[in-house]
Formats: C-alpha cells, sequence, structure tokens
C-alpha cells in the first residue's frame, strides 16, 4: 500500500480535495445504504464524470459497488477506512485527545491504547510525557510514540486489518491478556447505554475487549457523532467502562444516559471554553 493508504496499484494520487469527496461518498452510503449520482453532483458541487472516477477507484478498492446511477454500501456493517476518517472532527478529536491526556497520572505508568483516529490523537497528545509505558495493537499509535525516546513501547503481534491499521487475533489477544495497565483509552465506532462500546469488527472487538480487562481502569474517547450509534460487535459493557470523553456535539440525553449507567462523562467544550464535566455518577476507579 502507498503511504495514504491506497494500493501502489492505483494510477491516480488522492488530492486532499478529492479525499474529501471519497470519504463524503462513504460516509453517505454508511447512513444510506445507497446513494445516486445526480445527488452526489449537487451536494459536492463536482461533475458527474468527476463522481463516476470517484466511484470507480472506491469500487476497485472493494470500499463499494457500483451501481447504473450510483452506487451501494457493501454491506450495512462497513466501516470508512481509517486514512478517511483521520480529517473528520478532528478539532474535536484533538481536544478529546488532550482532556484524555490530562487524565493519565504522572510518574511511572502502564497505558494501552486501541487503534483508531481519537486514540491517535491521544498518541500525539502525550507531547513531553515521560516514564510511560504505552502498549499498543495500533501501527499507528505504536509510531507516534516510537518517535518519542522518553516513551516505552511495547506493540502487540497479530493480523493488520488494512480498514484501520490495528493488529488483531489471538497473538494480540495473548499479549493484553499476559499484562496489567493502570489506563486503557479506547476508541469506539458507537456507545449507548443500552448498546455498550461497539464497533464494526469482531475479531477487533475480541482483542480490544482483552485490553479492556488488563486495565484498572477504560477511558472511553469518541467525538460527538459516535455518542448514540450502535454497531456490529461489543467491545465492553458500560460497567467495564470508567469515564467517557466526548465533545459538545454529542447527544446531551444519551450522554444522561450513560451517566446514570456509572460511566464518569467528560465533555469538551468545542465553541473554545475549558473542557466541563458533566453529570458525575459515581466517582471513577483509582488508578494504581
Amino acid at each position: 500500500m502507498s503511504p495514504d493508504g491506497y494500493f501502489e496499484s492505483h494510477p491516480r494520487a488522492v488530492s486532499a480535495k478529492r479525499s474529501d469527496r471519497m470519504r463524503s461518498v462513504l460516509s453517505a452510503l454508511h447512513d444510506q445504504n445507497t446513494v445516486s449520482l445526480a445527488s452526489l453532483a449537487e451536494d459536492l458541487g463536482v461533475s458527474a464524470a468527476t463522481l463516476r472516477r470517484d466511484l470507480a477507484d472506491l469500487d476497485e478498492q472493494g470500499l463499494l459497488v457500483r451501481t447504473h446511477g450510483g452506487a451501494r454500501a457493501l454491506d450495512s456493517h462497513s466501516e470508512i477506512p481509517v486514512r478517511l476518517r483521520d480529517t473528520q472532527f478532528r478539532e474535536a478529536k484533538q481536544r478529546i485527545a488532550r482532556r484524555a491526556v490530562e487524565m493519565i497520572p504522572s510518574g511511572p505508568y502502564a497505558v494501552a491504547i486501541s487503534g483508531g483516529t481519537t486514540t491517535a490523537e491521544v498518541a500525539r497528545a502525550l507531547g513531553n510525557r515521560t516514564e510511560l509505558t504505552i502498549v499498543t495493537n495500533s501501527l499507528t499509535t505504536a509510531l507516534e510514540c516510537a518517535a518519542r525516546p522518553q516513551l516505552k513501547v511495547i506493540i502487540t503481534g497479530g493480523v493488520v486489518r488494512l480498514s484501520s491499521f490495528e493488529a488483531v487475533g489471538s497473538l494480540s489477544e495473548n499479549t493484553f491478556k499476559a499484562i496489567n495497565v493502570g489506563t486503557a483509552i479506547l476508541g469506539t465506532d458507537g456507545i449507548t447505554a443500552s448498546g455498550g462500546v461497539t464497533t464494526h469488527d469482531d475479531t477487533e472487538a475480541r482483542t480490544n475487549n482483552a485490553m479492556v480487562a488488563s486495565a484498572q481502569r477504560v477511558i472511553v474517547v469518541a467525538d460527538g457523532s459516535k455518542v448514540g450509534r450502535v454497531t456490529l460487535a461489543k467491545m465492553a459493557d458500560l460497567s467495564q467502562i470508567s469515564d467517557l470523553v466526548t465533545d459538545s456535539n454529542a447527544d446531551p440525553a444519551e450522554l444522561q444516559r450513560i451517566a446514570d449507567a456509572g460511566v464518569q462523562v467528560h465533555v469538551v467544550d468545542l465553541t473554545g471554553t475549558r473542557p466541563s464535566r458533566a453529570r458525575q455518577a459515581k466517582a471513577a476507579s483509582p488508578d494504581a
């Protein structure tokens, strides 16, 4: 694969503008299952010929199925590749990440970090933190942390998922089962009071569940679009979660239900004010 996440055999480079279009197409398919060329051209302000090329490229990569006059999703649980998700809600993810890092104790400490675009921002936000051991199954997170010589990085084995750059499966699960960490930082595709913390892939869910079980405290980081959403596979019940860090675009009614279930909810304000804490139903478990 090329550095931007596309196959080397693909003949055309993908510009930032084109990447935005592709992400918009996949987001529309995620919500609607089918899209028409005419509606996409109107919504995105580009020609039908341009969109035909975009749809052809996405079809070649196995991300959608072209139809007469448009496209349809591969299945109801398809996910947007991490390289196309990376710029979505970036400001929210960065603020969420900074808040999560504030919750990590100083001094010698072990932290597990799952894959995902928000958790990658957590890795970047670690900045000058010292004496931390980072355990991760994410190639992106491992590279971010390895660039900081003051951090010790342990990466699990496993099979790499191309859509998320995460190592999953029994090798990864066994690594998490063999360690103990003070805090796990868990990314998610959806979180609700009734459905718990979920993701699109069942193998990823089992791997991340092993990470959750290794931690004394679990912090879920999720931008507001993930709150109230349920996807295919459960990674954790809310009873296993200490904290949720999200943003002020999250559904307040769902946040209240999550808080009522015993999760400490932290909401970062996207208007530029200081991060605030939503209702606290119970104190988070202390780190050791």
